[in-house]
């Protein structure tokens, strides 16, 4: 699909500034995924070319995070429990009540927001798990992959919670983590779309490039700041996608009174 010069560097400043939001608290796809669209990308082709720059992005920022040290051999099932969670949930996506997941996705969201901003326990520091890690790799991680399969908004955020308040990672060790979960969900949805004829690889690739670059600044900034970053930015994205997840269906919208 041919796409004007113009959108070209529009989706290119989007993949750039998506990359580094997508660092530091996941939801970067509530940048790129609506500049698709208004490049003329219908709603599951712009989802699937997502998948390809947001794997640059992903994968960007784990090997930013895996060369300063927070990720160690002991990580390497997370990536396996993650591939099979996202394969799963994407091979399941025709079977799941979207819209059910759409109405209730808000209140989690919010959920996760005001854990963040209220919790004392978001801090860089480590403490105790609250789970065995192998509990936690074999049932939570494919539980949060699947549904990064099935729908995905906010599967970042989920994932940086989860490290947090069940394994008990500081905010730095568990970012660090969600990226490499995440990259593992998305080269898991980017294989099965792969084949579908959805993708513009050429309007992936290159937003793919700015992905990385915006990716790698995030991760350098949150390994600078930690905590005094990833927290705001983990509860304006919450919020913000709350908002635009409640505004866009139309039952919730009906429930709210926004009709």
């Amino acid at each position: 699909m041919p796409v004007p010069p113009e959108s070209f560097l529009l989706l290119i400043a989007a993949a750039l500034v998506a990359g580094f939001v997508d660092a530091i608290a996941g939801g970067g796809g509530l940048i790129t995924v609506p500049a698709l669209a208004l490049a003329g990308l219908d709603p599951v082709a712009a989802i699937a070319t997502n998948k390809v720059q947001s794997s640059f992005g992903s994968g960007s920022a784990m090997i930013a995070f895996a060369r300063a040290g927070y990720l160690d051999r002991r990580a390497w099932p997370i990536p396996l429990a993650c591939i099979g969670g996202g394969i799963a949930g994407a091979a399941l996506l025709v079977h799941v009540p979207r819209g059910a997941v759409e109405i209730a996705l808000p209140f989690v969201l919010i959920s996760v927001a005001l854990y963040f901003a209220l919790s004392p326990k978001v801090t860089d520091a480590d403490a105790a798990p609250r789970i065995p890690r192998l509990a936690f790799i074999c049932f939570v991680l494919p539980i949060i992959a699947a549904y990064d399969g099935v729908f995905g908004p906010g599967a970042g955020s989920f994932y940086t919670l989860a490290f947090i308040t069940l394994l008990g990672f500081g905010v730095i060790r568990a970012t660090a983590h969600t990226k490499l979960a995440n990259f593992a969900s998305n080269i898991a949805g980017l294989a099965t779309l792969a084949f579908s004829g959805h993708i513009y690889w050429s309007v992936g690739l290159t937003m793919g490039v700015a992905a990385l670059t915006g990716a790698t600044i995030g991760a350098h900034t949150t390994l600078r700041i930690g905590a005094r970053i990833v927290r705001p930015m983990v509860i304006t994205v919450c919020i913000v996608l709350a908002i635009k997840l409640a505004s866009q269906h139309d039952s919730m919208r009906a429930a709210l009174g926004l009709h």
